[in-house]
């Protein structure tokens, strides 16, 4: 079991989502920062889609009841094991009583905490992850509180011998040494060009860095004029207080339409850019709903979505355009790191 002493501001058990169900109305949910997510599991040897934990903002608290390996990813929340600091992409071992102690987030928003064997919750249609909109998944269908207790699975063995006759040692144990890999920061395939003119704003300058996300345009970009079109790619839009799970709601000069008839509801997806009738722009996150009526001026491509979820509240969001060929190869080589560290961890487990 994990005990949790201190559950922080929103922390919620998530895996990689609540696929095919769409059809039915129900929300993927699941890791905003499903990058992250999926190499804390690779780092304690669990299937990518293990159950953890997502953390926003901290801080947070939590006592393992037995020896176990962990790894913590996403943004820097300052953490500690015991008296010990820990960094962000390790596997790190962890024994029985020891507290692991998040302080906070010092930039970006979000951490994802995968423990060997995965938060063993009961799944609902195919996913433990929690829906905090519909109330169900994870525990409760809730955000974790003080004093809740999480179950977590076997840890499978991953000693033994390969189909080519290769012996293999388990790095995973919650005895063997520590380790960890290079986290997306540090890598190539998530830097792109785009133009660096200066930032436009309106109102309140946004706090901390600008972070760009690539954007294609959507089924009605058309329908707004020429100065809401160039809007959307030369101003930087602030995140406001009043954003969650479902999306970001944000600031900044007004769009407009050139047509004013209704849209039949259709159907939306996790990266949507929705313009409601104050003009103020919304990004559909992981919890948003599964249709809905307001145009779509754009749609943040899949591979950056992560980068949306370390965007932090009263921060700016700078859209570029891109086409259909550098959104497929943003893809190709966000997969192409996760490609990598796979690799890695297979040599690391040969003796």
């Amino acid at each position: 079991m994990i005990e949790v002493l201190k559950a922080g501001a929103l922390t919620s058990v998530q895996d990689l989502g609540r696929r095919g169900h769409r059809h039915l109305g129900v929300a993927l949910a699941g890791a905003l920062d499903a990058l992250s997510f999926e190499i804390a599991n690779r780092l304690v040897g669990n299937p990518p889609n293990a159950a953890g934990l997502e953390i926003t903002m901290g801080p947070v608290a939590l006592r393992f009841t037995q020896p176990s390996r962990i790894a913590i990813t996403g943004t820097d929340f300052n953490a500690a094991l015991g008296e010990t600091g820990v960094s962000s992409w390790w596997s790190l071992p962890v024994e029985a009583g020891q507290v692991l102690t998040l302080r906070g987030a010092r930039r970006g928003m979000r951490a994802y905490l995968a423990v060997a064997g995965g938060i063993d919750v009961l799944p609902l249609m195919g996913s433990r992850s929690t829906d905090l909109k519909a109330c169900f998944g994870g525990l409760g269908g809730r955000a974790l509180r003080d004093g809740d207790r999480l179950p977590v699975g076997p840890i499978k063995p991953h000693a033994g011998v390969t189909a080519k006759g290769v012996k293999t040692r388990n790095v995973f144990a919650p005895e063997a040494a520590t380790f960890g890999v290079k986290a997306p920061a540090w890598s190539r395939f998530v830097e792109f060009d785009y133009p660096h003119q200066p930032p436009q704003y309106v109102g309140q300058r946004p706090v901390g860095p600008t972070i760009a996300v690539r954007v294609l345009r959507g089924h009605e970009y058309a329908e707004f004029d020429e100065t809401s079109q160039e809007a959307l790619w030369t101003h930087n839009w602030t995140i406001t207080p009043n954003s969650n799970r479902v999306g970001y709601r944000l600031s900044g000069p007004q769009l407009e339409r050139k047509v004013t008839h209704d849209l039949r509801s259709h159907a939306v997806l996790p990266g949507t850019i929705q313009v409601p009738p104050s003009g103020q722009p919304i990004v559909l996150l992981a919890d948003a709903q599964t249709t809905g009526g307001y145009p779509k001026i754009g749609m943040v491509i899949s591979a950056d979505l992560w980068r949306l979820a370390q965007a932090r509240l009263g921060g700016a969001l700078r859209f570029v355009e891109c086409t259909r060929e550098e959104a497929y190869e943003a893809l190709r080589a966000t997969q192409r790191y996760l490609t990598q560290v796979e690799a890695a961890l297979e040599m690391k487990q040969q003796a």
